[in-house]
């Protein structure tokens, strides 16, 4: 396993009470394979995406990555091993608008202090793993919303992590983009090995999965396989049709 998430509790502060965000989760996904976490708004999908980032430290249970245990780090400890195993596709890309392609991933090399010809051969690799080869050198403002998020998965991979952490990147692209984006993640999980979260709302590109885990009032499922989900899935809206419900 690569990400290990085990007896996760979150808790937030409410007026005079608490909040149960995440509620004893556990979940562990293996390298080389992609996890989709569906459920409502505001059912805890972002929390568990920012305690598996270790952006935000449970109340209780223990986060490993690849091996090491995170209970414990400074913050300095942490931001070391996001830099190095931990990449994170946000929502939205938030590309620098002055920047090419090819340079919005190569700043995260010269970050990590890659010299800069190890920087340009890994940038240009991965922009044409996300079929983005032709456009390396275009800046935000020239691409389209599908072609920017993809900048922006390619540049999460940019120092190569074993863990791949994406949240929500259909919510701003049309079925088709959002489905081909989907496939994208799906086949560079597993290209790159990755130990992959995905949180998303959109049911309908899960096949791309290997397994779906289901979050409601800060609980999670066990994971199924994602064919199993979809048949499932359709299942419940054949039945709300007929009157089975």
């Amino acid at each position: 396993m690569s990400l290990n998430l085990t007896d996760i509790t979150l808790t937030y502060p409410d007026g005079d009470s608490w909040l149960t965000a995440l509620d004893r989760i556990t979940l562990d996904v293996p390298r080389g394979s992609l996890i989709a976490v569906v459920g409502p708004s505001g059912s805890g999908k972002s929390s568990l995406l920012a305690v598996a980032a270790t952006l935000i430290a449970p109340d209780a249970g223990t986060v490993t990555v690849d091996g090491t245990p995170t209970t414990g780090m400074t913050r300095r400890e942490l931001t070391e091993l996001r830099r190095h195993k931990i990449g994170i596709v946000f929502q939205q890309p938030n590309l620098l608008p002055s920047l090419t392609a090819a340079e919005q991933l190569q700043v995260m090399a010269q970050i990590d202090g890659r010299s800069p010809k190890k920087a340009r051969g890994r940038a240009t690799d991965l922009l044409d793993a996300v079929g983005l080869a032709d456009h390396a050198h275009r800046r935000p403002h020239q691409l389209s919303g599908g072609q920017r998020q993809r900048v922006n998965i390619a540049r999460a991979l940019m120092n190569d992590p074993t863990v791949l952490l994406v949240d929500e990147p259909t919510s701003a692209l049309d079925h088709e983009r959002g489905a081909a984006v989907i496939e994208m993640i799906a086949s560079l999980t597993r290209r790159q090995a990755t130990a992959t979260v995905l949180v998303t709302h959109d049911r309908t590109h899960l096949t791309a999965a290997d397994s779906v885990a289901e979050v409601h009032d800060g609980r999670l499922s066990l994971p199924k396989p994602a064919a199993w989900t979809q048949r499932s899935g359709a299942a419940d809206e054949r039945g709300r049709a007929d009157g089975t419900d």
